[in-house]
């Protein structure tokens, strides 16, 4: 037999030898050990490198977002309770008027001359009235006589007060201070009780219409305090609830709330959308965790926990959740490292290592 027959196998063996040593030696698995990610733990599993956070107790402020509208103190379209020729206007239009202030003056000549002709009767009445009474006294008439010329007095005078109040009638006056708008009428017009003259607007305090939902009521009371923008104006508004609609809305399972702002300066406007911000309370030693390490199933939702080097599943009970957190309010305690990388990889028992820890 050849040398070469004997040699050639045996060079063959010595290099599989050494190519099954280099991948799966003693050395291999060492390196293997350091390699950080991709490691093996028992039976083979891969290592997951985590980040873990601390759980601790927090105060949590219960807080939501809605919308809603800016409204008038007080807005009413002002018109006439008598028809007839306008004979003066004594406002101009957007500018600032005081309660009781003449805005608008109704033709009453007639009226005004009936009224002093009831003046005049009025007196002879009251002259006739007080010899009448004189004579009584001395019982020189009846008391027939007497009451008969004081009747007619109180008619005269019955009249007179009549005509006055029609009179008021052709007077359109402010029925509150506040800002009048663009009118609706011109001098030597006729304006009738159904003619709009302008519209009459108080916006300071500032009125704001909101709705939040039915399951808020318990947490909600007059003067709760609000935070608001709108679009007009770059400044954060603050106000407080004043009133709360005592029914629930059957569509929407909502309650409506109105609050009051101030609005000294003007920048709020009737009419304006509003992006109200609502806290409802503050909630002590409580537990908050990032939203996307809850894992949901059939049962309620999960999360992960590093212990002795493996991923360790917990159910939690949830409530109140934000954009970004969630409230936990059983299955946690104040010391679990709670993992936050890595969620998809986790299962039970899974081998970890814990590359940062998040306080």
């Amino acid at each position: 037999m050849k040398p070469k027959y004997i040699i050639y196998p045996l060079l063959i063996l010595l290099i599989g030898y050494l190519f099954y040593n280099k991948l799966y030696g003693p050395k291999a698995k060492e390196a293997a050990a350091q390699a950080g990610p991709g490691k093996k733990g028992k039976k083979g599993t891969p290592i997951v490198p985590v980040n873990v956070m601390i759980v601790k107790d927090t105060v949590f402020s219960n807080s939501i977002d809605v919308t809603g509208s800016v409204s008038a103190n007080e807005q009413v379209e002002l018109k006439s309770e008598t028809a007839g020729n306008i004979t003066g206007i004594y406002f101009n239009e957007g500018s600032h008027v005081e309660k009781g202030q003449l805005l608008v003056k109704v033709y009453d000549q007639d009226l005004q001359a009936s009224l002093k002709q009831i003046q005049v009767q009025i007196k002879l009445a009251e002259q006739t009235e007080y010899r009448n009474r004189i004579l009584l006294e001395k019982q020189a008439i009846s008391k027939e006589e007497y009451d008969t010329s004081l009747t007619s007095l109180n008619s005269y005078q019955a009249q007179a007060d009549l005509i006055k109040a029609q009179i008021k009638k052709t007077e359109v006056r402010a029925p509150f201070s506040g800002t009048i708008g663009l009118r609706n009428i011109s001098p030597g017009g006729y304006l009738s009780p159904q003619g709009s003259i302008a519209s009459l607007v108080n916006t300071d305090p500032a009125k704001i219409t909101f709705t939040i939902p039915e399951k808020y009521l318990t947490l909600i009371h007059v003067n709760s305090k609000i935070s608001f923008t709108v679009e007009s104006s770059d400044k954060k508004f603050a106000g407080s609830v004043y009133a709360i609609e005592p029914a629930i809305d059957v569509n929407s399972r909502s309650v409506t709330l109105r609050a009051k702002a101030d609005n000294k300066d003007g920048l709020l406007r009737a009419g304006s959308f509003a992006k109200i911000h609502f806290t409802l309370d503050q909630i002590p030693n409580t537990i908050m965790i990032p939203t996307e390490v809850v894992i949901p199933d059939i049962k309620g939702s999960n999360v992960f926990i590093a212990k002795n080097g493996f991923a360790v599943p917990r159910p939690i009970k949830t409530d109140t959740r934000t954009d970004t957190k969630l409230q936990v309010t059983g299955g946690l305690k104040a010391g679990d490292s709670l993992i936050v990388s890595g969620i998809i990889q986790m299962r039970p028992k899974v081998p970890i290592k814990i590359i940062k820890v998040i306080h």
